[in-house]
């Protein structure tokens, strides 16, 4: 190879070709030369076009808080009213007229009750339609220590749902958007602004406690992005906080239908949807209560809409996102129905603080039947694996609550895979494997560990008969599940499988 260079410049052909690559590269050289230069020229033309600040043609002003000048007459009532904030958080304001104000309150939630209010520190995660709404509830009702989180501005599709903002708002931080609207409101509220995006990483510093080391007395989740939304009811579950999130209101048009539950309820919003199966396999199956609409979807009624194929002819779809992934499709939203999970949302919250009693209308609990289908899975797996080992003991399944929790509500929604039938559910093996189903870590005596080899994708939801014929047919006669079920019913449950084998990912 080394000889091969020299060999190929001594030639004809080879000079041509080093004249072709220098004269290129040259070429190449000059022309993204001119380019540089013509740049430069553009943007000096363009300095130069701008009026210096030491002649008489151009004006400057300071900017206020809020990001705007204090020059218009509109920004100097936002000078106004954030002077008279900063004298009412400094204690220089009338305590007759705060409780003038929130006098309706008092007689509602009593004297007792209102200092409570008052005294409290809130925190809410997003600032949008459902959240702005929440957070006005909030301060008109006496919380005076208010953290708000989000990492976005106000935009002029939020203005058909957003409770404060303005015209003269867009392109501002929501955050701020709320401060300054709402201090000419309750210019005594304490507001702590973070503008960022909420992520489990910043969990802690972002939910924090207030500068005098109160821990907050509630966490509202108003996010709309899934992945969001879980780290921070996991986050808040795990660290005993206390929270409660609003679901979707998009694609949702009836009030009667908006009801607070807790998040192991079954609903028919796919944001709640994905939230609960997301929580379900992290091991969270109860004790978050969230907003949500019972509403089914129908004909006739607003869906989760695509986007337009000429938005896809442009390029990389996930460049229309606000953040990386982040939704780009488009969401149908009647401005009133955030407003309602918002307010639903502050109302929780105000009676949880104060201590006003609330008599919710009571889901169905499942953890008892959740309890039996483990043990049952349990028994199952030891039975199967003594069919290969009769000696077998001290089998262990890895299969949780939370599993069977997301398996038998997510993905069989509370029926039989065979029948439909809603009832005396189990959830068994679909096939016999074909080796144990026993997986031995260690050896000797107390080092030894024995687990059951079974994954979600596995199991299938029956009633306790069809899993006894079930598993005295699969298991012990040897049958196979194509001779014992019709192409349909084989069909619709490895359908179901898969997508539990999808969803698996998010299990750990």
């Amino acid at each position: 190879m080394s000889g091969y260079i020299p060999d190929l410049f001594s030639t004809p052909r080879g000079q041509l070709v080093t004249t072709a690559v220098i004269s290129g590269a040259v070429v190449a050289s000059l022309i993204f030369g001119y380019q540089a230069l013509e740049r430069e020229e553009r943007l000096s033309a363009l300095k130069s076009s701008i009026p210096s600040i030491s002649d008489g043609r151009h004006h400057t002003t300071k900017l206020n808080s809020f990001g705007g000048s204090i020059e218009t007459n509109e920004d100097k009532e936002d000078a106004r009213n954030l002077a008279l904030a900063q004298r009412a958080r400094a204690g220089d304001f009338d305590e007759e007229l705060i409780l003038e104000q929130l006098a309706r309150n008092q007689v509602f939630l009593t004297p007792v009750g209102l200092e409570k209010l008052r005294k409290s520190f809130v925190i809410v995660v997003g600032c949008g339609g459902v959240g702005s709404h929440c957070v006005a509830s909030l301060a008109r009702s006496g919380v005076s220590k208010i953290r708000l989180i989000d990492f976005d501005q106000v935009t002029l599709s939020s203005l058909n749902r957003h409770s404060v903002a303005t015209l003269a708002d867009v392109g501002t931080p929501k955050v701020q958007c709320l401060q300054r609207r709402l201090v000419a409101i309750t210019p005594w509220v304490h507001f702590d602004l973070r503008q960022e995006k909420f992520d489990g990483d910043g969990a802690a510093e972002l939910l924090r406690s207030w500068k005098n080391g109160q821990k907050p007395d509630f966490i509202i989740d108003a996010i709309d992005n899934i992945e969001t939304k879980v780290a921070l009811l996991k986050y808040c579950h795990d660290n005993k906080l206390p929270v409660i999130s609003s679901m979707g209101a998009g694609c949702k048009g009836d009030p009667t239908k908006i009801i607070i539950g807790d998040i192991g309820n079954s609903t028919d919003d796919g944001l709640s949807r994905a939230t609960r199966r997301r929580l379900k396999l992290l091991g969270v199956t109860k004790g978050i209560p969230v907003v949500y609409s019972t509403e089914q979807s129908g004909e006739g009624k607003a869906e989760l809409l695509p986007l337009d194929q000429a938005e896809f002819e442009k390029g990389s779809v996930g460049d229309l996102g606000v953040m990386p992934n982040f939704r780009v499709r488009i969401l149908p939203v009647l401005g009133t129905m955030p407003a309602i999970f918002g307010m639903t949302v502050a109302n929780h919250v105000i009676l949880s603080i104060t201590g006003y009693p609330v008599d919710y209308a009571p889901a169905k609990g499942r953890d008892k039947m959740y309890d039996g289908i483990v043990n049952y899975i349990q028994s199952c797996e030891e039975k199967l694996a003594r069919l290969f080992e009769p000696d077998l003991v001290g089998l262990r399944s890895p299969i949780t609550v939370g599993d069977v929790a997301f398996l038998t509500e997510e993905v069989y929604r509370a029926r039989s895979a065979i029948t439909g039938i809603p009832t005396r559910l189990m959830l068994i093996r679909w096939r016999r494997p074909e080796a144990i189903n026993v997986s031995v870590i260690g050896e000797g005596a107390g080092e030894e560990q024995k687990c059951s080899t079974i994954r979600l994708r596995d199991l299938v939801c029956m009633t306790k008969d069809e899993a006894t014929r079930h598993e005295k047919q699969i298991f012990k006669a040897g049958v196979q599940v194509e001779d014992l079920y019709d192409t349909e019913t084989i069909a619709r449950v490895e359908k179901r499988m898969a997508q539990a084998a999808e969803y698996e990912n998010y299990r750990w």
